[in-house]
């Protein structure tokens, strides 16, 4: 309850005792002009309905812990007057925004990408288009040699259908100055800052992500912390349709094209009493993935699988071997904000590990996929990244994206996944 709140139910019991007084008064006037018998009825009334008010208006305090009450009399004569008063309603949203900016939905701040990045990604976009189309004949004949020489077999039909040849090289001598790799693969959010000891390709790099692949036990957890999340086409109802039916697609290509152990949790952490709400999504979330995560401690990889919010008329596509593929953006939390510096409360000791594991996705996807990632983007909270080093948010397409474009970009995604943890590029 805010301060102006308090004020103003101090106010209205103020208001209530003073009303009573004053039919009080008025009685005793009465009673001396007529003698009692007019004072007497008035008097009793009044005594009977200030009392009722009294009671009503201050037993709330009676009980008062600093939380919301449970509603009533007083409440209901509150809200009446905070509709008559907006600027209560303005104070109240504000506190509410202040005590919930850890949980705001990600896709607000993504939304405020760097113009500069933007410029350049679409230099890059006109560049790749003109070697597409430089190069068209060459891949269709090339494609149409496979097709010939994998017909009639079912392992062919069952291989991730993803570029084996990287597309561009990036040595890490071109990633040694720090402001030129913040701008080729970071994008930062205007409330927080990365250090140059956090982005240091050597550093970034040279951190050990690979896993030994264990055919027995469950390795990689994908959840969503915002559940319902949906896409231009998706059903109403059909859980298949939303993020969570990308994150089926993501478990079946790492199950059965690369052989991990996968837990898919699809609890629904955004949905309160039937309703949605991601204000607390990610308080929601952390106790229940942190106790799966004790019952399967052989877990070493976590995903958070969101999609973006854009613009309408943004549409994140781009072509890889011939589908219409959504566009990834890695999604880091840094603990701190330009205002506050290091958020205590928050703390995460993975936060190097956290950003070499994106780093190296970033990295790899840029010389495969050289149009599919757009970034790496960089905010002050922690949005459950402590869970584990190999924690990630992924944010795949957007609203404006189809299902069909958000299932496709799982196949390079797993590929790219799987070379980061055999560790077979540097």
């Amino acid at each position: 309850m805010g301060r102006r709140e308090r004020k103003v139910r101090f106010f209205l019991t103020v208001c209530a005792l003073a009303s009573g007084s004053l039919l009080i008064g008025r009685s005793i006037q009465i009673i001396r002009r007529d003698h009692f018998s007019g004072g007497k009825a008035i008097l009793g009334k009044a005594y009977e309905q200030a009392g009722k008010m009294a009671f009503t208006v201050l037993t709330p305090y009676l009980g008062f812990d600093q939380e919301e009450t449970a509603g009533g009399w007083l409440d209901e004569l509150f809200l009446a007057v905070k509709e008559q008063i907006p600027t209560l309603a303005l104070d109240e949203e504000k506190e509410q925004a202040e005590r919930l900016e850890e949980d705001e939905e990600t896709s607000a701040a993504i939304i405020k990408e760097n113009e500069q990045v933007l410029q350049e990604e679409t230099k890059r976009e006109n560049q790749l288009q003109a070697e597409k189309e430089e190069n068209r004949d060459d891949i269709s004949e090339t494609e149409k040699e496979d097709d010939d020489a994998g017909q009639g077999s079912e392992t062919a039909q069952t291989e991730p259908a993803v570029a084996v040849i990287k597309k561009e090289e990036i040595s890490v001598e071109q990633l040694q100055d720090y402001h030129q790799l913040l701008n080729q693969f970071f994008v930062v959010d205007q409330n927080t800052s990365a250090l140059p000891s956090q982005i240091n390709a050597d550093s970034l790099l040279g951190r050990d992500m690979t896993l030994e692949k264990q055919e027995d036990q469950p390795q990689i957890l994908i959840y969503h912390t915002h559940s319902q999340e949906e896409y231009a086409d998706s059903i109403e109802g059909d859980e298949s349709t939303t993020v969570i039916g990308v994150g089926d697609y993501l478990e079946q290509i790492l199950t059965e094209q690369y052989g991990y152990q996968v837990i898919h949790v699809k609890d629904t952490f955004d949905m309160v009493d039937g309703y949605l709400e991601r204000s607390k999504a990610y308080n929601y979330a952390e106790p229940v993935i942190s106790g799966i995560l004790e019952e399967n401690p052989s877990v070493e990889v976590v995903i958070d699988l969101h999609r973006d919010g854009v613009d309408e008329n943004k549409h994140l596509v781009t072509e890889i071997n011939g589908k219409q593929t959504a566009k990834i953006m890695f999604f880091n939390g840094l603990c701190r904000t330009n205002k506050n510096g290091d958020i205590d409360s928050l703390p995460n000791p993975y936060i190097e590990d956290n950003l070499a594991f994106s780093f190296q996705l970033e990295y790899l996807a840029k010389q495969y996929y050289p149009d599919f990632t757009r970034c790496i983007y960089l905010k002050g909270y922690r949005y459950n990244l402590h869970l584990k080093p190999r924690s990630l948010l992924l944010e795949v397409g957007a609203q404006t994206n189809t299902v069909e474009e958000a299932k496709n970009a799982m196949e390079p995604f797993a590929d790219l996944l799987n070379k980061v943890l055999q560790g077979r590029e540097w």
